[in-house]
């Protein structure tokens, strides 16, 4: 209970009536009868998500991107999402340091393509949910259903320091997230008009218009690695990333049937999906090759060493630093599916099989790769009877 004797917005549930709504199982299945959904990530960065000196790394220019996502929607491949970097991590190629930001990125693929559904990615500290509600909606309306929300409460420092916003303990990132997502829900619900009191968000006489596409709302997912996290994946989302190792996919399996159970346990469907950076090439031993030649001899360690800093990772503290400092520079951290078609189509049908509804994927250039991807490798899932023919 608050000062005013009205329950705290903490303690409530939220009003998320639109989630019911029957489109909101398309929205969450991203109009796709695919087992294995796949989507494109970190395309709005340049050098995307390969932190590598060579020269026929990822732009991330709007152009470029634009024309990714309609080879993408003709390929059949189901999202685009981006990632939300706002300052780059330095090193020879400054890395990520040249991004589109993600909600009008998402407006101007959803303006251009019919299909594919695009996300934003969202720090929820650095916008106030009145006007972020206004700005999903804007897109959703544009995308006819088509856009998806990637909340992020945010981890990088350097990024706060420079919007002048102080980065709260982990568990009170979520307590906040809980009440600016709450109070976004109900802007996009039915009512006309609302108070919301809380121990972050506090709004007065909010009226929100007008109400996302078709009657219900835009799919919510979240990279929660926390319980924190986890239990407001739970209570909010209707997809959570996790990561998936090799020789570990069993114990992949056993995560998503926990998180699925406790997602029913509270009355709701949740997906979970993974992140994977692709290297395809006819043999195993060329995509071999050329991943040492980009990601090992190329890499930008300079905007390596500073990413595993700002994660406190040393030489000193950290056993076998040298792998994951390589691991870092193809991606993050992203699951490295490096191989022939069958390699690839292979790792991706035992993620299915272990229980992930999709995977985001990149490549060092999306544009070039794309192609031989979408020849090769999907005609491959489609054997597998985790992927339809595109129609």
């Amino acid at each position: 209970m608050n000062s005013t004797g009205t329950p705290s917005a903490k303690a409530t549930i939220p009003n998320d009536v639109n989630a019911r709504a029957p489109h909101m199982r398309q929205r969450q299945a991203m109009y796709s009868n695919n087992k294995l959904k796949l989507g494109l990530f970190g395309a709005n960065c340049s050098s995307g998500r390969a932190i590598t000196r060579v020269p026929e790394r990822w732009t991330g220019s709007w152009e470029d991107s634009l024309a990714l996502a309609q080879a993408a929607e003709a390929a059949g491949i189901e999202f685009m999402l981006p990632i939300g970097r706002w300052k780059g991590y330095g090193g020879e190629t400054d890395y990520q340091g040249t991004t589109l930001e993600t909600l009008t990125w998402a407006a101007g693929l959803l303006a251009k393509t019919k299909k594919i559904t695009v996300f934003g990615t969202v720090h929820a500290p650095m916008f106030h949910p009145i006007i972020a509600a206004k700005e999903f909606v804007t897109c959703d309306l544009i995308g006819d259903g088509r856009f998806g929300l990637n909340i992020v409460v945010g981890w990088n420092q350097d990024e706060f320091e420079m919007f002048g916003i102080e980065q709260r303990d982990h568990d009170r990132r979520y307590d906040f997230a809980d009440e600016w997502i709450s109070s976004i829900k109900r802007m996009w619900g039915p009512e006309e008009q609302f108070d919301f009191s809380g121990d972050f968000v506090n709004l007065k006489d909010v009226r929100a218009k007008p109400k996302p596409f078709g009657g219900s709302r835009p799919m919510i997912m979240n990279a929660a690695v926390s319980d924190t996290g986890h239990e407001f994946a739970v209570k909010h989302c209707e997809a959570l990333f996790s990561s998936a190792t090799y020789g570990q996919f069993e114990q992949g399996a056993a995560h998503i049937r926990d998180v699925r159970a406790r997602a029913q346990a509270a009355g709701r469907e949740i997906d979970v999906y993974t992140t994977g950076v692709i290297t395809c090439r006819p043999t195993k031993a060329e995509a071999e090759e050329y991943y040492r030649h980009s990601i090992i001899e190329c890499a930008d360690w300079g905007a390596v060493d500073h990413i595993l800093s700002m994660r406190k990772l040393s030489a000193e503290n950290t056993p076998d630093f040298q792998k994951v400092r390589e691991r870092a520079a193809n991606g993050m951290g992203g699951l490295p599916i490096i191989g022939s078609p069958d390699d690839v189509a292979d790792v991706l049908k035992k993620l299915s099989d272990a229980g992930f509804t999709g995977i985001a994927m990149s490549f060092l250039n999306y544009a070039k790769e794309l192609p031989y991807f979408q020849q090769e490798v999907l005609p491959r899932l489609e054997r597998m009877g985790v992927r339809e023919a595109v129609r």
